[in-house]
């Protein structure tokens, strides 16, 4: 298994997911078509299907063009509003895709009702830890708006991506690294794993795939509510609900110019 980034729009990633013993590769959040389509020609791979983590038009906008240039692939998505769906999937749906990719479903409603997070893995080659696409649910050391929900569901999907095995890839939806990483600091400056981030991202403009599960958990402020400098941050103490402290911290990185 390999994942391929395609850097699209101003901040966008749409990937490539290959299964490389078939040469079959999966589209994820299909944006530019031609972009992607050149980026398999020159990984001499065939795309044969489309992942879709939600509708947003910056995630989903290519997503006709893709099945008149495709008409017999698959396109993967959480609602019948993701434009082009042919295959509906929920919550721990499975299945597999090439020879050896096993891809489960992770529904994630918060962003918009119909988020789908898409965890993936090599049914052969054990080495490779897996990866998530999470769309605009989980971004590194960050999360999406709350368009179609709530800080309590937010929790509960950033909640169940912390579930996956730490080692798990992240593989989000734009390129956000930058902002996130700046108001994780500005809300806890002491914390180690927010300076190693840092670092990452002086040596690289592109971030996606650099990272996993187990460091979210380290230096994503909105994966750490119970601690002390988050508690600050909002103004909240151990008795304040986590939705609040959700919600609060939410405002502050809309508001924040940092």
């Amino acid at each position: 298994m390999k994942i391929v980034p395609v850097p699209v729009r101003e901040d966008n990633y749409a990937y490539l997911l290959i299964d490389e013993p078939s040469k079959k590769a999966a589209a994820v959040d299909v944006y530019d078509v031609d972009k992607v389509i050149s980026k398999a020609n020159e990984l001499g791979v065939n795309i044969t299907a489309a992942l879709t983590t939600h509708r947003h038009n910056d995630h989903s906008g290519g997503n006709k063009k893709f099945a008149s240039q495709f008409p017999d692939a698959p396109i993967y998505g959480g609602s019948d509003q993701v434009p082009g769906v042919t295959q509906l999937v929920k919550d721990k749906d499975e299945f597999t895709f090439g020879d050896n990719i096993r891809i489960k479903c992770l529904a994630t409603p918060c962003h918009t009702r119909d988020s789908i997070c898409y965890h993936v893995t090599d049914d052969v080659n054990k080495d490779h830890p897996g990866g998530v696409f999470t769309g605009d649910t989980l971004f590194i050391a960050g999360c999406g708006r709350f368009f179609d929900g709530t800080g309590e569901d937010m929790i509960a999907a950033l909640n169940y991506l912390g579930t996956l095995p730490d080692d798990t890839i992240v593989y989000n939806g734009h390129e956000y690294t930058a902002s996130s990483a700046a108001f994780g600091k500005h809300v806890d400056p002491d914390n180690p794993a927010i300076a190693r981030l840092e670092g990452i991202l002086e040596k690289n403009k592109e971030t996606t795939g650099l990272t996993t599960i187990g460091d979210e958990k380290e230096w994503n402020v909105f994966m750490r509510l119970d601690t002390e400098p988050v508690r600050k941050a909002t103004d909240s103490t151990s008795e304040t609900p986590q939705s609040q402290i959700m919600n609060t911290l939410r405002e502050k990185k809309n508001a924040y110019k940092g």
